[in-house]
């Protein structure tokens, strides 16, 4: 599928094994990985309109800015990014408050617990391909 994609968790062993997956699946070629939501912000921000990754995979629980302050801070580009980017949660807590909290933020297209597996990279490449044919539009993403 060759998506570019961004990793955002602080977690090393986390974004090493979740790297290896994703190429394993086939899902990525250009992987860009940050520790910091910070640094992903400020890189998907100087991203022009036609480079910016079409997924990210954001961890919630982060040091000095979270999942949620990411997702506040892109919601003044939301306009830009809706359609062209497809956020995916990463997340180790079962609170079902999360799930609530996600379902505001429509850049958000789904929440997976961690660790990811190989099913659910296969689910996201099948709700991610465009659908084709003369009667067919884009496949509307599931919400969480």
């Amino acid at each position: 599928m060759g998506m570019k994609t961004y990793l955002i968790d602080d977690d090393k062993l986390g974004i090493y094994l979740t790297e290896q997956l994703l190429r394993a699946e086939g899902f990525s070629n250009s992987i860009s990985s940050f520790e910091s939501a910070r640094e992903a912000l400020d890189k998907l921000l100087g991203e022009k309109a036609d480079t910016t990754p079409q997924v990210i995979f954001l961890d919630l629980n982060m040091p000095l800015m979270d999942g949620w302050q990411f997702l506040e801070a892109l919601q003044p580009y939301r306009e830009r990014l809706l359609g062209h980017c497809s956020i995916y949660i990463l997340t180790s807590s079962l609170a079902l408050a999360d799930l609530e909290k996600s379902r505001h933020y429509d850049l958000v297209t789904g929440l997976i617990h961690k660790p990811i597996d190989s099913g659910e990279i296969r689910a996201i490449q099948a709700q991610l391909q465009p659908t084709t044919g003369p009667s067919s539009g884009p496949a509307a993403p599931s919400r969480p």
